[in-house]
């Protein structure tokens, strides 16, 4: 069975061009159940350059869907055996200010636009950049 991937290497995540938020702000929590936004802020910034994109995504995956720990393994295989969106449509780059940064083993790590290290990545040639996709069409 094909696998595919949404993990990126040596690549910066700009936020979308309308994105409105002017700095990285905390996805606020609504109700009991976590967004996508959640899940993926507190896995990153709570562990940078500890997780792949595609162990970010997938977690949402299973947390949205409630796979239990055994159930994992084999759910991860089936889940990338299709094409997933990557971490350009993460609401944490189209809606709440962050970049994401693949470093060269395609772990990553969320910078907020106004920081430095932010406008360092954009400015590093070095490094691959693409831009988050649109909320909305243009």
């Amino acid at each position: 069975m094909k696998q595919y991937t949404t993990n990126y290497s040596n690549t910066f995540i700009e936020v979308a061009e309308d994105c409105p938020a002017i700095q990285g702000e905390v996805p606020p929590q609504k109700g009991d159940k976590l967004s996508v936004a959640n899940i993926q802020y507190e896995m990153i910034q709570a562990h940078p350059y500890h997780y792949t994109s595609d162990e970010v995504i997938f977690q949402c995956h299973a947390v949205k869907n409630d796979l239990a720990d055994s159930e994992r393994t084999a759910a991860f295989a089936q889940y990338f055996s299709r094409g997933q969106a990557c971490l350009r449509t993460s609401p944490l780059a189209k809606r709440y200010g962050f970049g994401i940064h693949h470093d060269a083993a395609g772990k990553v790590a969320l910078y907020g636009r106004e920081t430095e290290t932010y406008h360092q990545f954009c400015a590093d040639e070095q490094v691959k950049k693409v831009k988050a996709m649109r909320a909305k069409r243009a």
